[in-house]
């Protein structure tokens, strides 16, 4: 396994997001146990421009963390309840990233996290094995997926619903 080197993270995140398919997200418990899940579902979300995107209406404390350069962690708050993965990717001042919404056992955004133990507590930290998250590759060979609409985004312009930025391995 390696660790994904911090250039990866500087694709748009509707590339990045396919991309991560099949990579491990790795995460160090404060036991100092380490879980390596292979990611099976993302979603993209790329800029202001796109209505789905939480940066949409520009620059505010909560999405402050979308404008960092990719390699870094964004984690909000959802329904109060379910604290979300995103991997922030792009250049530095171009809000996007990449949901992380399944791996290997969980299905769910949410699930996911409360499983690995996520919290709000990682936003804004950058992608590494010393802050506990990162995201491994095995060099195995790329593996099939479906690109479909996003979900949940009800709220969007119809483009930016219709758009196929969910991948889901096959």
């Amino acid at each position: 396994m390696k660790i994904l080197e911090k250039n990866i993270y500087s694709m748009p995140a509707p590339e990045l997001a396919p991309f991560l398919l099949g990579k491990y997200l790795c995460r160090k418990n404060d036991g100092g146990e380490i879980f390596r899940l292979r990611i099976t579902e993302t979603e993209a979300y790329f800029g202001e421009e796109d209505t789905a995107c939480h940066a949409s209406h520009g620059r505010t404390p909560r999405t402050e963390t979308l404008y960092l350069p990719g390699g870094y962690a964004y984690v909000y708050l959802c329904y109060g309840i379910h604290s979300l993965l995103n991997v922030v990717s792009g250049n530095e001042g171009h809000p996007e990233a990449v949901l992380i919404r399944g791996v290997e056992g969980f299905t769910g955004p949410g699930r996911l996290t409360k499983a690995l133990h996520i919290t709000r507590e990682q936003n804004a930290r950058l992608l590494t094995p010393e802050n506990g998250l990162w995201i491994e590759d095995d060099d195995s060979p790329a593996l099939k997926y479906t690109a479909s609409p996003r979900v949940g985004i009800d709220y969007a312009a119809e483009e930016d619903r219709t758009r196929p930025w969910r991948f889901k391995i096959i």
